[in-house]
């Protein structure tokens, strides 16, 4: 039995509560029990596992692991290619690139169903800003937000209210922190691995980078904050994702991580037709927070909510922005040579931005229009004109938008 035929069985029996049936089924039939314990107990293991041997020749192995812009793959004392967790960061190159299909990335869904089943405490789903058409242009976010609730659910909460809140902190910090020409700033937004070739590759620019979280830890920590022992579950196109929520200073903010093709699972399994789906509708997000999915739209925000916070500053705000690891590589090289030629930039890890994602449903191209579509429909163009990003500040105890330079845990991260 492969990976993929124990993971849908086993998780079609827990959509249908019938786990420990099923356990019993298979007790005594052909699998791998380490699959099995990668599946029931993800937070024990990495977020790419090696599900089969490495038949490939020593060469191969070499140019495999040579690969690995972040020196995550090494040669184990069995022969096979494995994964050092402390330096994956879930690009998800070498799952798209291994010649033999062994690598594969990790699955929350079992372990997220068994809480959300039976851990007695609200459970809610945070959705990426590139959510908008992955499961068709008919799914509108009220009939996402329905199925959610269906399959158990307390709600639904989009991440991109958390980008408008992070484009104001990311402009504030722009602000007090860029009086010449010389200075400059790094995004410290949304893409974990932007951060990660920073902190690992080039890490003489860290000081550039405000000590931001990303919109899913600002959201994750947030709910917890307004609703203590609550259980937060992530949902988009991204692989890294999952292993950000795994890094030590912000792994408090997210249980799971679930791609957008393991949320489809569980709503097939459970027999869920979307498209039938009541509408169950919050408007709470700007044009600022959902254009985020797409590569120059942090930028786009922030450049917007500078001019808003001082619109006479003679030093304005001017971009650069890159994606896929190359571009970002090349961008990044630039600014050491003193080549940069900008005072702001933003870095996407997949090309096309979070719509490029490895787990995006639909095509790049098509997932850009849509965030930008969704975008252009938003009823508040900025975070300053949003009721909500001021509700939510109030709550989580932040009088003012300038508070948010404030060195609040909930939004900071420790370098």
């Amino acid at each position: 039995m492969t990976f993929e035929d124990l993971y849908n069985r086993l998780l079609k029996a827990a959509v249908n509560s019938k786990m420990p049936e099923e356990l019993n089924l298979i007790e005594n039939e052909g699998y791998d029990p380490h699959h099995l314990d990668c599946l029931i107990n993800p937070y024990k293991h990495e977020v790419v596992l090696r599900t089969g041997q490495c038949n490939c020749t020593p060469e191969e192995k070499d140019e495999c692991k040579g690969k690995c812009l972040f020196d995550a793959l090494f040669i184990n004392p069995d022969g096979n290619i494995d994964i050092n967790g402390e330096n994956c960061v879930g690009c998800g190159d070498c799952v798209k690139n291994c010649k033999k299909a062994n690598m594969i990335e990790s699955k929350d869904s079992l372990a997220m169903l068994e809480a959300l089943y039976n851990a007695n405490r609200p459970v809610y789903a945070m959705i990426a800003p590139a959510f908008v058409n992955q499961y068709s242009d008919e799914i509108t976010p009220g009939k996402l937000r329905a199925a959610f609730k269906r399959i158990g659910f307390t709600g639904m909460v989009e991440v991109a209210l958390f980008a408008d809140i992070l484009t104001l902190k990311e402009a504030l910090e722009f602000d007090r922190n860029i009086k010449t020409e010389e200075d400059f700033q790094l995004t410290s937004c949304c893409c974990p691995m932007w951060i990660a070739m920073i902190r690992k590759v080039y890490s003489q620019l860290v000081s550039h980078v405000p000590a931001a979280v990303s919109p899913m830890v600002a959201c994750g920590r947030s709910i917890k904050e307004l609703y203590p022992g609550a259980i937060t579950v992530f949902i988009g196109p991204c692989m890294a994702k999952k292993a950000e929520a795994k890094e030590k200073d912000v792994r408090d903010s997210t249980d799971f991580v679930l791609t957008f093709k393991e949320i489809q699972d569980i709503f097939d399994f459970a027999g869920l037709n979307l498209k039938e789906m009541k509408e169950d509708e919050r408007d709470h997000s700007s044009k600022a927070g959902r254009i985020y999915a797409g590569t120059g739209g942090v930028s786009e925000a922030v450049r917007e909510a500078v001019e808003r916070i001082n619109p006479t500053r003679e030093i304005t705000v001017k971009t650069r922005h890159a994606d896929g690891v190359a571009g970002c590589k090349k961008m990044l090289n630039d600014i050491l040579a003193g080549a940069g030629n900008a005072n702001f930039y933003e870095g996407m890890g997949c090309v096309g931005g979070c719509v490029g994602g490895p787990k995006a449903l639909i095509p790049k191209e098509e997932g850009k229009e849509s965030v930008r579509r969704y975008g252009e429909e938003a009823i508040y163009k900025t975070p300053f004109d949003s009721p909500y990003v001021v509700k939510m500040l109030h709550e989580l105890g932040l009088e003012t938008v300038d508070s948010l330079l404030e060195e609040r845990d909930i939004f900071i991260r420790k370098w």
